[in-house]
């Protein structure tokens, strides 16, 4: 990588009442949906609500938007920048803004009309559009959806915009609120959806190698980033090297056996972090892998998900495996967002020096320090993408 990027401020929010709680997720049995789901907090769901009373163009926003206002704010504020200044935004997300576009579109079946603010209320740039308006940056304003690895792509974006010199700051996120009747239909149509119990006690078994049917439970969250170029101060990690990949599918959901576009997008961030492999090849790279104390993997808690990823990462770093962790055990899938959920966890692991281990998985020796974790994400298309962390 050219320069090192500053990650400067980072906010989530999630299922998680205390973010890195260990040994117990925040999922719930939910009765309407009759399903395991995870949720913001209700006293978090207050806030966001609130801002939605600030000023009379929120009323018409889909929570999606206000999840990545509320992020987005908290954000800019740890990271010192000032609201009207110099910096671009790119938040992204999986489905959009699926409340409001099923609630509109349920009204159209019953009256044959669409109503006023369905179009601009619905359309995908809403986020980053509104998340601009609410703190007036000077600078580009973007969103895209590339399905489940939506906010690591947010990431490269931003990351190409400050090594161009285009931009010195830039704000990236996820954002997803898509616990809705008809989107879990749709994962239970793909028959990806847990069909655990009320009274399981993980009813999201991912990374779990050995279980024998499809365990991934929806969440709803959010998260922001801001990054800048350069060494900072205030710098709370640095993104050291970034890998991007897609591999060719056999259908709109497959994944090759050994996750072929994970291996190219975790090869590529290793060797943007620590060099290229040059003339030494094979052996200059195994000395690369052994960098990487931890991989925070995508593993939504489908067999084919978890285990592919899993084979990608063996056949990577041999004799050198990291630890291996996932947060979707205890807050869920949360499409878009999940990738800088995952991100956030990285980083808290780098500050508080915690390794978080999922529970109900074996693992080795704990290193005496965790320095560099990378993060992957993919989403339907085979789309995939490794962030490169490392602590200061």
């Amino acid at each position: 990588m050219k320069q090192p990027i500053s990650i400067t401020g980072i906010s989530a929010i999630s299922a998680e009442k205390s973010t890195g709680s260990l040994g117990s997720h925040a999922l719930c049995f939910d009765k309407g949906l009759e399903t395991w789901v995870g949720k913001i907090p209700e006293e978090i769901l207050a806030e966001i609500e609130a801002i939605r009373d600030e000023n009379r163009n929120y009323q018409a926003l889909d929570a999606s938007v206000l999840y990545a206002m509320y992020v987005s704010r908290l954000a800019v504020k740890q990271s010192g920048w000032e609201v009207n200044s110099d910096f671009g935004i790119n938040i992204g997300s999986s489905r959009g803004a699926t409340q409001l576009f099923e609630k509109y579109y349920d009204a159209f079946l019953e009256t044959g009309k669409s109503e006023t603010l369905a179009s601009p209320s619905t359309t995908l740039g809403n986020i980053s559009s509104w998340v601009a308006q609410d703190l007036q940056n000077n600078g580009p304003d973007i969103s895209h959806s590339i399905t489940c690895s939506t906010a690591l792509h947010a990431v490269l974006n931003g990351v190409a915009w400050l090594q161009s010199g285009m931009c010195k700051k830039f704000l990236v996120g996820g954002s997803e609120a898509a616990l809705t009747p008809f989107t879990i239909a749709q994962m239970k149509a793909i028959k990806t959806y847990t069909r655990a119990s009320v009274d399981a006690e993980f009813p999201c078994l991912a990374l779990d190698l050995d279980k024998t049917e499809n365990t991934m439970v929806l969440g709803e969250g959010a998260a922001a980033v801001c990054l800048e170029i350069g060494i900072k101060e205030n710098a709370l990690a640095y993104i050291n090297g970034v890998g991007y990949a897609t591999e060719k599918l056999k259908h709109a959901v497959s994944i090759s056996a050994e996750a072929t576009c994970f291996q190219k997008s975790m090869e590529m961030a290793i060797e943007d972090a620590f060099g290229e492999t040059g003339n030494d090849g094979i052996s200059a790279f195994a000395e690369m892998t052994k960098n990487v104390d931890a991989i925070v993997m995508h593993a939504p808690g489908t067999i084919a998900g978890d285990q592919t990823e899993y084979k990608a990462i063996q056949k990577l770093f041999g004799a050198n495996l990291p630890l291996l962790t996932t947060n979707k055990w205890k807050i869920g899938h949360t499409f878009g967002a999940s990738g800088l959920l995952s991100f956030e966890a990285a980083v808290r692991m780098l500050q508080s020096g915690n390794y978080e281990e999922v529970p109900f998985v074996s693992q080795q020796a704990q290193p005496k320090k965790l320095k560099n974790i990378l993060v992957n994400a993919v989403g339907f298309g085979g789309n995939a993408v490794s962030i490169l962390i490392t602590g200061t």
